[in-house]
This record gives C-alpha cells, structure tokens and sequence, in this order.
C-alpha cells in the first residue's frame, strides 16, 4: 500500500553539489524511520543516512560531513543533501521507510531509486 517515490538524480562533476528527495505515499500509519541506500554496480548495498524520531542521524562513514538528510513526517518525506561530490558516489540511490501499524508492527518500504553519476 505504500509508494515511495525518489527524484533528484542526475550527472554531476566532482565537488559539486546534489539534492535527492524521497515522497511517501500510501496507507501509513505511523512513521517511525526514515533514510537512504546506495548500491553501485557490483558493490554491496550500503546504507548512507538513517533518521528515527528522536535521535540525531546517522551516516555512513564514507559519507560524513558531506552528505545532510532531513525528513517532515508531515509531508512524508525525507531529503538527502550531497555536497562535495566523489566519483565514489556513483550509485543508484533509494530511500527507504519503516512504518508501524496499529499494532506497532514495523513494515518496511522502499522506492525504485535514482541514478547518481559523478564524473569529470
């Protein structure tokens, strides 16, 4: 029942800047976790930014002090601010949410992504 959206990709050079936004859709009751993955080709996914309500976010190493993400439960929607950009970079990015029923149980979503490409 939920519908997750991404936006914002695109080809950039290195050291500029990117901004991708994610819109939840759907049946959701309550929001409880927010955030970004990425995968390049032949490469693990990697988790990039996680927010839950009450706690500060939370980046993946590679991409501290360079990448910001927010969200607005209200609107149902979470950002990820890239600045600084790497060749690294290059992946295909989703957005991911963790929603609770009525009943607290936690059920998980996730958009079809969004190609991100840093190159000179």
């Amino acid at each position: 029942q939920v519908q997750l959206v991404e936006s914002g990709g695109g080809l950039v050079q290195p050291g500029e800047s990117l901004t991708l936004s994610c819109k939840a859709s759907g049946s959701i009751f309550t929001i409880y976790a927010m955030g970004w993955y990425r995968q390049a080709p032949g490469k693990q996914r990697e988790l990039v930014a996680r927010l839950t309500s009450g706690d500060s976010p939370k980046y993946a190493d590679s991409v501290k002090g360079r990448f910001t993400s927010s969200r607005d439960n209200a609107k149902k929607t979470v950002s990820l601010q890239m600045t600084t950009l790497k060749p690294e970079d290059t992946a295909v990015y989703y957005c991911y949410i963790v929603v609770l029923d009525s009943s607290l149980s936690e059920e998980y979503y996730w958009g079809q992504g969004t190609q991100v490409t840093v190159s000179s």
